[in-house]
């Protein structure tokens, strides 16, 4: 992997950006979830159906099979307790905070002499808005400071870093992951606030990534900001079955008992190289997605959801064999349980130092297991051509805490047992 003094701005369409940046190309899947899960509920102006508020309580962690919300923030936290107990007093806070404002109200009033428990920025009811948080757990948390080193999940480590990569680790990895969706940003703002100002001493930001889910245009699956519908070969979430193998980790084979109802979560924060990417022609494009971008229809096919035709394609004339989702999934009996739900937001972080877009995708996709499921799709996925048009540098491997079953459990309660 070349050092990050050799990405010199005029060296390649990639290094301009490189050096700034500190990054390579990889290459990563480029693709936004639209599970259709959760509760029957007014019609959104998507066109989707989304409820007003998810229940906190369940065998599972909302935020996962939940459909994307329009807002999201991904905030990895590294843990400052100065013990066992205190830690698992912040994660106790965290549930508190987390089960008020799925459901919404009306704040404590400390009156005016008192420090609010709320920061008002929602007026004075919290509206739930369809908000989501779902905890996650990196690998550093199981070292010798908590006395968690035998609860670790089994797969659970360090975001590897894949040829094409250039990690920045100070925007990778965390002991804490919190991602925080709502169908509006100041909800997810507050939320955060919320959660801080209730466990400083024991929390402290690493790194932090919003992003945003792109209406239909003008129909079907959002778009990425390359252009291309972005997630229509998901796996279906409203099969439970189908989530059994895919989904939800269980006890065995090297993992804990406490596992159960979790999941292996990935967020790879990939920056899209939009300037570049613009000055290529649509043919090409589409020959690297393996897709139409106007329909996205495979290049077989004539409509979205179309499988793509490989039994008849066998020289790769239609759809090539280097493209994007020929690589990703081919289809065959290998494959099938490698799939992974994704739940993907756009990014738009303005301009870098070089006065170029800093845009691309928040990629993010849960699994039952990590090395059998991302990990080999990311393997078939080194040096595709894709990877002069994308750049990952952060993001991490997490495990999402088994729910809260009811009123007196906690996250992370298994961990400690």
């Amino acid at each position: 992997m070349s050092s990050q003094q050799d990405r010199r701005p005029g060296m390649s369409r990639r290094g301009l950006v490189g050096g700034a940046i500190g990054m390579a190309a990889s290459a990563a899947v480029v693709a936004a979830s639209r599970a259709e899960a959760g509760e029957p509920a007014a019609s959104s102006a998507s066109g989707t159906t989304k409820t007003s508020a998810y229940p906190f309580q369940g065998v599972h962690q909302q935020g996962i099979l939940t459909p994307p919300q329009r807002h999201a923030a991904y905030v990895a936290f590294d843990v400052t307790a100065a013990n066992r107990s205190d830690l698992q007093a912040a994660l106790r806070e965290v549930t508190d905070q987390i089960r008020f404002l799925a459901k919404g109200g009306v704040p404590v009033d400390d009156g005016l002499l008192g420090t609010n428990s709320d920061s008002g920025i929602l007026g004075p009811v919290v509206s739930a808005d369809a908000l989501t948080v779902t905890a996650s757990v990196g690998a550093s948390l199981f070292d010798d400071r908590y006395g968690l080193a035998a609860a670790r999940p089994a797969r659970l480590r360090r975001m590897d870093a894949f040829p094409n990569d250039s990690l920045d680790r100070t925007a990778c990895d965390g002991d804490l992951l919190l991602q925080i969706c709502a169908d509006h940003t100041d909800t997810v703002t507050h939320a955060l606030r919320q959660v801080m100002r209730s466990t400083r001493g024991a929390l402290q930001i690493r790194w932090r990534k919003d992003g945003f889910v792109s209406p239909p245009r003008p129909s079907g699956t959002p778009r990425n900001l390359l252009g291309f519908k972005d997630g229509t070969a998901n796996p279906t979430a409203t099969d439970p079955a189908l989530m059994d193998r895919l989904v939800w980790t269980r006890r065995g084979s090297g993992e804990p008992a406490w596992v159960d109802g979790g999941s292996y979560h990935v967020v790879r924060v990939i920056r899209m190289l939009v300037e570049f990417w613009d000055r290529v022609s649509l043919r090409e494009q589409q020959q690297m997605i393996g897709r139409d971008r106007t329909t996205g229809a495979p290049l077989t096919g004539d409509h979205e959801f179309d499988e793509p035709d490989y039994a008849t394609d066998g020289t790769g004339d239609t759809i090539p064999f280097t493209a994007h989702i020929r690589l990703a999934n081919p289809r065959n009996d290998v494959s099938a349980p490698q799939q992974m739900l994704r739940r993907s937001y756009n990014y738009d972080g303005g301009v870098d130092v070089n006065g170029q877009l800093d845009m691309g995708l928040v990629f993010t996709c849960f699994n039952q297991d990590l090395d059998r499921q991302f990990v080999a799709v990311q393997r078939r996925l080194v040096d595709e051509p894709l990877v002069d048009y994308v750049a990952p540098y952060g993001g991490g491997y997490f495990f999402a805490l088994p729910g809260v079953r009811d009123s007196g459990d906690w996250l992370g309660r298994g961990m400690f047992a």
